[in-house]
């Protein structure tokens, strides 16, 4: 008989929740444990999603507990931080300092759990936190990554979904870099069924002529903001987001999604973690996927970079 899986999920907020709930709706977990230092509120959560398990098709064990719950967990999701105010100015970005010093904290605990499986991070400002924690922890870097621009690549598939009226799963393309605002979309790659867009805008612009690239792109860069603006916060989209990387690990599926990992001379780039097309596996990640961008897609790819080492350093200073 298989080993039951086991997940630990740092934070219980609405991400963290609607994450929770997405892994044991899918039944991608035997047991699910939530960690908060609010203990009240990780309790209710976990019972919460316990009851709606009764009418669930999988059986699911979650409850609230500590890290020692942690050693023998498969994998763990980190999902602590605070959300950025718009109406303040701030992006994703500025809840760096504030998470950072949660992370050192919650760091320090990871490493005295005797955890050693796969970390998955959801909290913003999603790479630098992701380069922070493995930092801190001297991580395998195949074995920590972030969820990044999984979310935003599917917010730009619904968006040229409804610009041409075509199902968004059978559009393909990735944003990449940064989960933010320095993210960008590699349009020579983006295809409709195999076919490239850019090609279809050229053969057929009674249809393809009209879409408006660089607002479609906007669109995927602004779709958390108009939905946290709207609600107060994201939580189904990233929700399924974390549950499609965690398939593709614990599957063993060796599928392709853009999630932020550590390059180390892949497109150029050295010590930065980013989001690339990245084949995931029972080990974590086991290839990266180099696409062919063009000199002026390349440019905006390593202008995220930038971003992301200058803040990463940053947050050294914090440490």
């Amino acid at each position: 008989m298989a080993k039951p899986r086991k997940v630990i999920i740092i934070g219980a907020g609405h991400v963290g929740s609607h994450a929770g709930y997405a892994l044991a709706e899918q039944g991608l977990a035997e047991e699910i444990i939530f960690i908060d230092i609010d203990r009240e509120k990780a309790k209710a959560q976990a019972l919460d999603i316990y009851d709606a398990t009764v009418y669930l098709p999988h059986r699911v064990k979650v409850k609230s507990g500590d890290y020692s719950d942690a050693a023998d967990a498969d994998l763990m999701v980190i999902a602590v931080g605070t959300n950025p105010d718009k109406n303040k100015g701030e992006t994703r970005m500025s809840t760096l300092t504030n998470t950072a010093l949660i992370i050192k904290e919650v760091a320090w605990h990871i490493k005295n759990s005797g955890f050693d499986g796969m970390i998955v991070s959801i909290s913003n400002p999603a790479d630098v936190i992701t380069h922070y924690l493995q930092h801190l922890l001297q991580y395998s870097s195949n074995k920590i990554i972030s969820t990044s621009t999984v979310l935003d690549s599917a917010r730009l598939r619904r968006a040229i979904a409804d610009a041409v009226e075509i199902d968004q799963k059978s559009i393909y393309g990735f944003v990449l870099g940064e989960h933010g605002e320095s993210q960008m979309v590699a349009w020579s790659t983006v295809s409709i069924a195999g076919k490239p867009i850019l090609e279809l805008i050229k053969e057929k612009p009674e249809k393809y002529g009209q879409i408006d690239l660089s607002k479609l792109s906007d669109e995927a860069r602004a779709g958390g903001w108009h939905i946290l603006t709207g609600k107060g916060s994201t939580e189904f989209g990233i929700g399924a987001s974390l549950a499609e990387v965690t398939r593709a690990i614990f599957s063993d599926e060796k599928k392709v999604l853009p999630v932020s990992t550590l390059l180390n001379g892949e497109y150029g780039q050295h010590d930065v973690y980013a989001s690339v097309p990245t084949v995931l596996g029972i080990h974590g990640v086991e290839e990266i996927i180099e696409l062919n961008l063009t000199p002026e897609e390349k440019g905006k790819f390593d202008a995220s970079c930038r971003t992301m080492k200058e803040n990463f350093q940053y947050a050294l200073t914090l440490s």
